[in-house]
């Protein structure tokens, strides 16, 4: 939606809305941002069918394939990856209600495009673990050689550029992410330290890792279960952590990773933050990162070349066993109207997250799993994407940086989309994405708040890291505003995560349907959601 004018008033409207972050909705006029909520129409639908199940539309056609992908996100764009690279052809992926999932990324022109994430938007180095990822990389021609070495060579293009990162505390920019330190809390940070690179290195009798990645292949000891039954906040004050620099951190690691605060999240996931990343590289600094404009897009992109032709749009209503495989009928939803499908297959992989999953499979409650006991509950969160007409001006402490964050709830800061540009100078213009993690509320209140809120509480709320970057100068260099809602972005490993039984039998599940996503694990990674992908695919090529 491009700009007719972006004008901010300086002083607060007379009774202005009070968000549930501590915000005050400022004065706008004339701002017109673009907001999309991806998998809204379909998930109501589904919803209200659930209500009235004679409503289903007829299908008007039927498909037949060997293997059905149902979900495009990063598991069901890596299983018809593997599929293909087998030497497998008869397949067809059905994208879901969003294409490329959480990956998806979004192009925007003004004097030239700009690409920019509307979900993940960087990838760590993958450890020799992590094999799959490895594997994947070295195929998109992001690892260069030597893919399954300690150290692989990296196109230095989507190694990340210095400097990375900063962090804004009381109108004062910091390198890296922890806040200045008071007396005394260099020596618990370094202990925490210590602690980290043990538990890094720790392995159980079996040679197992205490974290890694995927973390299906972490230890199950009974000592790194029982981190599992307290929260991230709880371990650190049982370790006697006081440094509120420590606190921050966590909390803003558990926020960043998981979409939820670190007295909500387990204290093996929060752990796992630190310790799970061991990637290393030929020509860069250890546990660098990798990252693109558009976010994890390109590698999306990567894989659905690979499928090629084999795609199709379509939002699953049904998935049933039959004799001979699975029958699933599909919808196309177009302004409120359905066309459907049917699709028949062998196998499916059905690669869509579990609480949708749930509402369209029977055979899920046949295999052990109960909604009401073993779904994990899901964070929202709202990513908003600003195009500049030129850069802010910047404070003197610290350069403009890849990561910007603002020490303060909800936000977690703004990424910058052409920061890995090498040029002499500076591009003119310029993308700032905004990520806010609606941890301030509940996820059922922070859904139904989205669900409710106008386009101006939107903006001021993913405008609020910004303004205390920038302040209202900010407003004038802006372009265009692009806001993305995803009520249900990622699951939340809250303490018992580990030992949910239910995902458990899906993750053993070998028979006509197999699932591939994400919330298998628990939480929402690229190496957990791909994992699960290269898994399903070589389950369903078994005869």
């Amino acid at each position: 939606m491009q700009r007719r004018s972006f004008v901010l008033g300086a002083a607060v409207a007379a009774g202005a809305a009070t968000l549930g972050a501590g915000g005050v909705l400022q004065k706008w006029r004339e701002v017109d941002p673009g907001i999309r909520a991806p998998g809204r129409a379909e998930g109501h639908f589904l919803r209200d069918l659930a209500r009235h199940p004679g409503r289903l539309p007829v299908p008007s056609e039927i498909i037949e394939t060997d293997i059905a992908i149902l979900g495009s996100g990063v598991a069901g764009l890596t299983a018809g990856w593997k599929l293909e690279r087998s030497g497998h052809q008869d397949f067809l992926v059905i994208d879901g209600p969003e294409a490329d999932g959480n990956a998806a990324g979004a192009r925007y022109g003004q004097a030239g495009e700009y690409a920019c994430p509307t979900g993940a938007h960087y990838l760590p180095l993958p450890s020799q673990e992590c094999l799959h990822v490895r594997e994947i990389l070295a195929d998109l021609g992001v690892i260069l050689r030597d893919a399954q070495a300690e150290r692989p060579y990296y196109d230095e293009r989507y190694l990340l550029h210095a400097p990375d990162e900063r962090l804004l505390v009381e109108g004062h920019w910091y390198e890296g992410l922890l806040p200045p330190l008071q007396p005394g809390e260099q020596e618990e940070l370094d202990r925490f330290n210590r602690s980290m690179d043990s538990l890094r290195a720790s392995r159980d009798a079996r040679g197992r890792r205490a974290f890694m990645l995927p973390s299906a292949q972490a230890s199950d000891d009974p000592r790194w279960l029982a981190l599992d039954r307290i929260t991230m906040r709880q371990w650190l004050e049982q370790e006697g952590y006081r440094s509120p620099a420590l606190h921050w951190l966590a909390n803003y690691g558990c926020r960043d990773d998981y979409g939820a605060r670190y007295d909500q999240v387990s204290a093996w996931a929060g752990l796992h933050y630190f310790c799970s990343r061991s990637g290393q590289a030929a020509n860069a600094a250890d546990g660098a990162w990798l990252t693109w404009p558009g976010g994890l897009q390109p590698l999306a992109e990567g894989l659905a070349r690979r499928i090629g032709p084999r795609r199709r749009p379509g939002t699953v209503l049904q998935l049933q066993e039959t004799s001979r495989g699975i029958e699933a009928l599909c919808m196309v939803l177009r302004d409120g109207q359905a066309t459907s499908f049917l699709l028949r297959a062998r196998k499916a992989v059905c690669a869509m997250p579990l609480f949708v999953a749930a509402r369209i499979t029977p055979a899920m409650a046949t295999l052990g799993f109960d909604p009401a006991q073993h779904l994990p509950a899901r964070a929202p969160w709202l990513v908003a994407n600003f195009l500049l007409k030129r850069f802010p001006k910047e404070k003197p402490e610290a350069p403009l940086s890849w990561d910007n964050v603002v020490q303060r709830e909800p936000g977690l800061g703004y990424v910058v989309s052409t920061h890995q540009d090498i040029r002499v100078h500076p591009p003119q213009q310029t993308v700032f994405t905004s990520y806010v993690a609606l941890t301030h509320l509940a996820p059922d209140q922070a859904r139904r708040w989205m669900g409710q809120a106008t386009p101006a509480q939107l903006l001021a709320l993913a405008m609020e890291d910004l303004q205390q970057a920038y302040g209202w100068q900010f407003g004038a260099a802006v372009e265009r505003v692009d806001i993305t809602l995803r009520a249900h972005a990622m699951a939340i490993p809250t303490p018992g995560f580990r030992s949910n039984a239910g995902l458990k039998k899906l993750q053993q599940a070998d028979g006509k349907i197999l699932f591939a996503h994400a919330d298998l694990s628990g939480f929402s990674l690229f190496e957990e959601a791909s994992w699960w992908g290269y898994q399903a695919a070589l389950k369903a090529l078994k005869t």
